[in-house]
């Protein structure tokens, strides 16, 4: 089971923490603070399994990571996971954050938090693995893009109602209103 997904930048900066087993807010910071010491300091050619940080569940747990640029995407998982299966996994969600914002970056994981947990959500949940296949998560977001502008459609619709009404100039229209002579009006009628 994953029990923690974190990235975070070359600093130890976090851009993305999703915990699957409850830790208080400052375990949370002292986890992330410590996953980033144990990972950084890691040469870059060597294997990127570890035993899991003090905090975290120690030996008990491994820490599974892949650097990127200039972030690190680390998977804490239990006994039970699969390693290179975990690498595989973090290789997915990686190409798939790089087609839905073509080429993938920092800012990307900072301005898009919400579209990048959805992405993240297709892909676990609960701390189990959901889906693997890039194209089925792409088509789930793409799916979720077109039901949110047709809800963006059907919200707008109101301040497009008021926008129009606003724009009809609705006392020069009263005053245009050619209304018969009623007395001559009554005349006419024939009882």
């Amino acid at each position: 089971m994953i029990k923690a997904i974190l990235v975070f930048n070359n600093h130890g900066k976090p851009r993305l923490s999703k915990f699957y087993q409850y830790f208080d807010e400052s375990l949370q910071q002292q986890i992330i603070k410590e996953t980033f010491q144990l990972v950084s300091k890691r040469d870059d050619n060597v294997c990127n399994f570890l035993e899991g940080g003090s905090l975290i569940g120690g030996s008990d747990y491994k820490l599974i990571y892949r650097h990127y640029a200039t972030l690190y995407f680390v998977f804490c998982v239990d006994s039970s996971e699969s390693e290179l299966g975990i690498l595989d996994l973090i290789q997915v969600f990686v190409e798939t954050l790089d087609k839905c914002f073509e080429n993938v970056c920092e800012l990307d994981l900072i301005f898009h938090a919400d579209a990048v947990h959805h992405i993240l959500s297709e892909l676990v949940m609960g701390g189990m693995v959901l889906q693997t296949n890039m194209n089925d998560i792409i088509t789930r977001i793409e799916d979720q893009n077109k039901l949110i502008k047709q809800e963006s459609g059907i919200s707008a619709a109101p301040a497009r109602a008021v926008s129009v009404v606003k724009s009809m100039n609705i006392p020069q229209q009263i005053k245009d209103i050619k209304l018969p002579d009623l007395p001559q009006a009554i005349k006419d009628l024939k009882f």
